[in-house]
């Protein structure tokens, strides 16, 4: 597993997993390559044998006490192996390093797995946004994790984060 910063030439395998796994809100390539080039961003790819297998991204900025995680896709046949909690614990390492003192989400009300995923790793549900994912009506559960509760929790959380 080789996880790296995201740079503008990884835009195209990016948009083929992003179009893949969310095939009616896709994100465009434009709002991509600007997530990319943002100073506030902090986008990762995941590559295995040269190929970009995932991605994920972070929106937080410098001394603000709050991230968002924006993103977390795998290609279909990699998904399930720890790669997407491996990308998120990254992010989550950067957004502390930037002052984040929570990170908040938005996931689909209809992907168990994901709302899985976060759980595991210390989010809670604090709100729904109803119909919000367009166009198929599904809610968007939104969820937070506080850096310092989770610090506190699991002191050796820092340096796996930085390992993976």
């Amino acid at each position: 597993m080789t996880i790296r910063t995201a740079t503008p030439a990884d835009l195209d395998a990016i948009m083929a997993i992003e179009n893949a796994s969310f095939p009616t809100d896709a994100w465009s390539a434009e709002s991509m390559a600007a997530e990319l080039r943002a100073e506030y961003s902090h986008y990762l790819v995941d590559e295995e044998d040269g190929n970009v297998i995932g991605y994920a991204g972070l929106r937080s900025i410098r001394g603000n006490t709050d991230a968002d995680i924006q993103t977390i896709a795998l290609v279909a046949a990699r998904r399930g192996e720890g790669r997407g909690r491996a990308m998120l614990r990254v992010l989550l390492a950067e957004a502390s390093a930037r002052g984040a003192r929570e990170v908040f989400l938005e996931v689909r009300a209809d992907n168990p797995g994901a709302e899985g995923l976060y759980i595991s790793e210390g989010f809670e549900e604090v709100a729904r946004r109803p119909r919000y994912y367009q166009p198929d009506g599904v809610d968007a559960i939104v969820m937070k994790l506080d850096l310092r509760r989770r610090a506190a929790a699991t002191p050796d959380a820092a340096s796996k984060e930085t390992t993976a």
